[in-house]
């Protein structure tokens, strides 16, 4: 069985969870703060609580999943806070996958956060795929459409599950 850990299972992640969970999917979804786990466990996801600012609270989270999806293009925090969470921690995270069964790393490339930082964590994730022979997806549709948003995002957890290699 597949299973997906979606960082960041605030509202659009639990909408994706729940697609993935229609296909037969095991889905474990983080949050920051304790109260964010009721949500993720109400629909019927394994909440687990890990900040995507501290990689190794997410990289204990893997040792069994096939999909990673950050879904951090909205996330909250300083200029710095954020340029680190798209940036150096995406890329520890990355290098932390590499030699684990997760075959397929999602990324949101759209949402709140400032564009360059969006694109710059884009091109990272792009990079790593390439680099480690990871297949990787950058999500373009705009957040503000639920539908094209989560249509994209498990058309991409799908091909990344079934070894599609391609770098979107």
């Amino acid at each position: 069985m597949a299973r997906a850990l979606i960082v960041g299972c605030g509202c659009r992640g639990r909408q994706l969870g729940a697609r993935l969970l229609g296909e037969g999917w095991a889905v474990r979804g983080t949050s920051r703060r304790e109260e964010g786990l009721a949500a993720i466990d109400a629909a019927g996801i394994e909440p687990a609580l890990a900040d995507p600012a501290a990689p190794g609270s997410v990289l204990d989270l893997i040792g069994d999943v096939t999909v990673v999806a950050w879904l951090l293009g909205s996330a909250r925090g300083t200029p710095t806070e954020l340029a680190a969470l798209h940036g150096s921690v995406l890329e520890r995270v990355l290098e932390g996958i590499v030699e684990t069964p997760v075959r397929g790393f999602l990324y949101e490339g759209k949402g709140e956060v400032d564009p360059d930082v969006l694109e710059r964590g884009g091109s990272i994730v792009r990079a790593a795929g390439v680099r480690w022979h990871i297949p990787v997806a950058v999500a373009k549709s705009d957040p503000g459409d639920p539908s094209a948003w989560a249509e994209e995002m498990l058309s991409a957890a799908l091909g990344a599950s079934l070894g599609d290699r391609r770098i979107v």
